[in-house]
């Protein structure tokens, strides 16, 4: 029995009435399961069969590098496997594979490109897309391994392309680390040569200076006019000292000067004369003033005094003559005192001048030096045939097709057929909904159920004298028979 749902029936369906549908239209389900199994396995047996080869590399970061020293910084920077995924994927790493397995020299290849592309662009570019398309590269988890795969229709070609790529990725780390260390080889050697030539400027610069200057210790020379000048200091010290004594004695008196005090003969005259005084004066008591006696005392006497003074102003002449010679031994001395301090004054600016150019000479060593250890370093690492990247293991012909995977594919489309066949038989039951069981009458009518004719007891009542309508006791609800009667 067909019928219509009014607008105010209910919608849910209850486990028993989804049961009743699926019994009722399991062939439709079915079908549509079977229907989608097959068309599985027949697109499995049509699709091409497609092989994939994988080659693994391992970029080790945690020996350092055995030129330069440093170790790399994988472990530091996260982005560093990335950078080398990335590497691997560029278009260096496939130009490569291009050049080493020549497949740019392939005729076939050339007539795919020329059909692909109507001759636009290059072969090398297009077959690079080609290769990068079949390629792919991840990292295994949790490590420093990276697994390179290549899928292709020739189980021999892709294990081959696999190989380039590894093998080219390697070329291509190696040439990364040692073609810009040959470009600093380069700059740092030219820089080198111009540090020499530096060097040998301020070296004969140095030279030329000290042949000028006649210097070639400047510092023994120093030290030797400076104790001259010392000396010389000393001495002039001395003779002032002497030129300030005689001036001060030639002020004073000449009785009270202590050269004439403490002379020998000054003081022997002096007690003659004191001497003879007396004699005299004791003569004069006895003798009268003519007597030849008295006048002979005081003629010596007066010879005596002739004597005193005469050696006293030698005495005041020879003091005059010290102070003469000690001023021009003073101007002379402050001559040569004025002479020697400018020559160490001129040794001193020699000795500065000359460390100057010594100073140039070690600047320019230690930046020859400098730039020499780093052009043989750079030089050094730009001859390496070593990297951080070492390959793990060579990829091999696969003895399976990677695609399509038959078996996988059919439990696939078996899972899903059985989900499409049960969408597809509801949805035909909800397109034309027919009575399957009580429930639908109590849910469509909205009344109760009083009782439940059998298809027997329906046939016994219209005329075999059978029974007729069976009342449930203490039942509100009349149950139809399944689907067949429906």
């Amino acid at each position: 029995m067909l019928f219509q749902d009014p607008p105010s029936s209910p919608t849910t369906m209850t486990f028993h009435q989804f049961f009743l549908i699926l019994r009722a239209r399991w062939r439709v389900a079915l079908l549509v399961c079977l229907g989608i199994i097959a068309a599985t396995a027949l697109a499995s047996a049509l699709l091409p069969r497609t092989y994939t080869a994988q080659a693994a590399v391992l970029v080790d970061v945690r020996t350092p590098d055995p030129v330069g020293g440093n170790v790399y910084q994988g472990q530091v920077a996260p982005s560093y496997m990335a950078t080398q995924i990335d590497i691997i994927a560029g278009d260096s790493v496939a130009q490569r594979v291009i050049k080493t397995l020549r497949l740019d020299d392939d005729p076939l290849a050339r007539q795919d490109w020329i059909s692909a592309t109507q001759g636009r662009g290059t072969l090398q570019d297009w077959l690079a897309r080609s290769l990068q398309q079949g390629l792919d590269v991840r990292p295994a988890r949790e490590s420093n391994v990276i697994n390179i795969s290549y899928r292709g229709r020739d189980a021999e070609q892709t294990a081959r392309v696999a190989n380039a790529f590894a093998q080219a990725y390697l070329d291509i780390n190696l040439a990364l680390k040692t073609e810009p260390a040959r470009r600093y080889a380069e700059w740092f050697d030219e820089q080198a040569r111009t540090s020499r030539a530096r060097l040998e400027e301020a070296q004969a610069r140095l030279s030329d200076f000290q042949q000028r200057a006649g210097l070639v210790s400047t510092d023994e020379r120093l030290d030797y006019e400076t104790t001259r000048l010392a000396q010389i200091s000393a001495q002039l010290t001395t003779v002032q000292g002497d030129t300030t004594d005689s001036q001060s004695k030639r002020g004073a008196g000449a009785d009270t000067v202590a050269e004439v005090m403490q002379s020998p003969v000054i003081n022997a005259l002096k007690s003659d004369i004191g001497r003879l005084e007396a004699k005299v004066q004791e003569t004069s008591l006895n003798l009268g003033p003519n007597h030849p006696q008295l006048l002979r005392m005081q003629s010596e006497l007066a010879s005596l005094r002739e004597r005193l003074s005469s050696e006293t102003r030698r005495i005041s002449a020879s003091i005059d003559t010290a102070f003469g010679v000690g001023k021009y031994r003073e101007r002379e001395l402050q001559g040569s005192v004025a002479a020697q301090k400018s020559r160490v004054m001129m040794l001193n600016k020699q000795r500065d001048e000359l460390n100057v150019y010594r100073r140039d000479v070690e600047a320019a060593q230690r930046a020859y030096e400098e730039v020499s250890k780093s052009a043989s370093q750079s030089r050094l690492q730009s001859l390496t045939n070593q990297s951080n990247v070492v390959r793990l293991n060579m990829a091999t012909a696969p003895l399976q097709p990677s695609s399509p995977r038959t078996r996988l594919n059919l439990l696939v489309a078996a899972f899903g057929g059985t989900l499409l066949g049960i969408a597809f038989a509801l949805l035909l039951e909800l397109s034309h909904r027919r009575v399957r069981s009580a429930q639908d009458i109590a849910q469509v009518l909205d009344l109760p159920v009083l009782a439940r004719l059998s298809a027997s007891a329906g046939g016994r009542g219209r005329g075999d004298g059978g029974p007729g309508p069976q009342l449930l006791g203490g039942s509100n609800r009349m149950a139809l028979d399944d689907g067949r009667s429906a």
